[in-house]
């Protein structure tokens, strides 16, 4: 059977949204960061790079919320546009700008903004207006479309929507009133009973709450890097 290790943190979200969807059978198997459970051997086995999520299919291991989409949906042929040249490369490079842009920067935005030991403006500045770009240009993008590739729900829309419904704790409660576009298709999918059965997953186990030392050991290597 299929594991998926797993928090409730933004990219194993929109994993469990695509898991959910497409009915697979699968084991969670949680991971506590603030715990430091990704640094355990057994979970540095199937990603050495210490983040969640991944996944082992029957031993196929994947690693990165955007590949773990990508091989799933290769894989079972659900939840993909169109085989088309065009609808290929747009899913091809929708996938690599939540990659490379949308969850990075989001990423950076809510630890400088909320979790850092000092606040930095010049930092803060940089990465919320990144955020708020890259939230830009999904936004320019949906105008006209329902949907992110094509004309159906694919795995880009599950992988947008996993940082869209961060936005008001990224950007502040009024983070959305430049975002009518991406609001809605947030809305759609969040709607969808999958959506709701992914969210509520981490709820069936116990993670640290607190934001101590252990957790800002665990999670921020590079502060017990610098005091050494």
């Amino acid at each position: 059977m299929l594991k998926f290790y797993f928090n409730g943190s933004p990219n194993p979200t929109k994993v469990a949204l695509f898991l959910e969807e497409a009915g697979l059978a699968y084991e969670p198997v949680a991971v506590d960061t603030r715990k430091g459970d990704q640094f355990k051997p057994e979970f540095l086995a199937v990603n050495p790079n210490a983040k969640v999520p991944a996944i082992s299919d029957d031993g196929i291991i994947v690693f990165d919320s955007n590949a773990i989409l990508l091989y799933l949906g290769e894989k079972t042929g659900k939840f993909m546009p169109s085989n088309t040249p065009a609808n290929r490369a747009q899913l091809l490079s929708w996938l690599m700008f939540v990659a490379t842009g949308v969850g990075p920067f989001s990423g950076q935005a809510v630890h400088f903004k909320h979790f850092a030991p000092e606040k930095v403006p010049y930092a803060v500045n940089r990465y919320l207006y990144e955020a708020q770009r890259h939230y830009g240009i999904l936004n320019d993008h949906l105008a006209g479309k329902k949907y992110m590739v094509g004309d159906t729900y694919t795995i880009v829309d599950m992988d947008v929507w996993g940082w869209a419904r961060m936005i008001p704790f990224i950007l502040g409660e009024d983070g959305w009133a430049k975002f009518p576009n991406l609001k809605r298709l947030h809305d759609e999918v969040g709607a969808r009973p999958a959506a709701a059965r992914a969210i509520a997953l981490k709820d069936k186990f116990t993670f640290k709450a607190e934001m101590d030392d252990e957790a800002r050991k665990n999670m921020f290597k590079h502060l017990a890097t610098a005091a050494a």
